[in-house]
């Protein structure tokens, strides 16, 4: 019987502000930037105990990235924040010519991320940031799954050189890792073991996909539950060290199906071993208005959505 533990439960962008708060104390050249967000990133530990390494840019996202360019020159640790609406589409040119282009070693990190951002509705509901993000040379994308992981996501970065898109949300969600883990860039984590079907998952998915896992083990199918926390650089023996097993996967995100990890995922197997795959995510879509829990459901990217998949892609072994 699958058994998770729970740590509580609590929202990832609050796991970037505890672990920016923790650099703050341990890592002098950390300097932190924001867009006039302050608040809502969880940015303000930092600020109170490191006025003189906190930049307020105010609503000039694209001054912001240009800063942090600069600052990383000159041997600072710059973390950019803002929503990931604001910190990917409203700045790409910024960040591929400014950053990714010269491997600046600036650390873009993007709150309210995805559908679950909620009733700000469609213009702030990024669905295609880890699609651009991955795209781009140089860069290292992370879209960790809870609070703990986040907070840990946060602290290793600062000792990684190069640019890295640091990818989380705002609504609370249960607490799953542990708060002593080493977090590893590029190297997934596998939740549950199983032999019939693979659910690879990222971000806010890997909960719901955890809970799917138990549905269909209640159907006597077992599901290997992976949470592939770094899109970029992917984890590819992971992925076909699950598949070897199950010879079918599905991938979970929130995010638009088009160039997610589902593609990312795709691109392995066609490579490598060409199993079934289904895709849970939001198709070719923008999002709306509404609470987390409504849109998720809405947009097909909820746990019945993975069981469905997982159902349908095991009948297609």
């Amino acid at each position: 019987m699958i058994e998770i533990e729970v740590f509580g439960k609590k929202d990832t962008r609050s796991g970037f502000g505890e672990g920016l708060a923790e650099l703050g104390k341990t890592n002098k050249n950390v300097v932190a930037l924001c867009a006039d967000l302050t608040g809502s990133l969880k940015m303000d530990a930092f600020k109170a105990e490191n006025p003189e390494r906190f930049f307020q840019v105010g609503i000039a996202e694209a001054n912001m990235m240009g800063m942090a360019a600069g600052m990383a020159v000159g041997g600072k640790i710059p973390y950019t924040g803002t929503f990931a609406n604001f910190s990917t589409g409203r700045v790409y040119d910024q960040i591929r010519q400014s950053i990714a282009y010269s491997k600046k070693n600036v650390k873009i990190c993007a709150s309210h991320a995805g559908l679950t951002l909620g009733e700000d509705g469609a213009t702030h509901q990024i669905l295609e940031d880890i699609g651009m993000m991955k795209m781009l040379p140089n860069m290292t994308v992370i879209v960790p799954a809870d609070f703990n992981q986040t907070k840990q996501a946060t602290i290793a970065i600062a000792d990684f050189e190069g640019p890295v898109y640091l990818r989380f949300g705002r609504p609370s969600v249960p607490i799953f890792t542990k708060a002593d883990a080493k977090f590893e860039i590029g190297k997934a984590d596998t939740i549950i073991e199983g032999k019939d079907v693979s659910i690879i998952a990222c971000g806010h998915l890997v909960w719901k996909a955890i809970e799917a896992a138990k549905e269909l083990e209640a159907k006597g199918i077992s599901a290997e539950v992976i949470n592939m926390h770094t899109i970029k650089p992917l984890d590819e023996k992971a992925i076909l060290a699950s598949l070897a097993k199950t010879k079918c996967v599905v991938s979970a995100e929130e995010h638009m199906i088009n160039g997610g990890l589902g593609d990312s995922i795709a691109q392995v197997l066609s490579r490598n071993t060409p199993f079934p795959q289904e895709y849970v995510g939001v198709n070719d879509s923008f999002g709306e208005s509404g609470t987390p829990e409504e849109l998720m459901v809405k947009y097909n990217i909820d746990t019945a959505d993975i069981v469905k998949a997982a159902e349908k892609v095991i009948a297609r072994k």
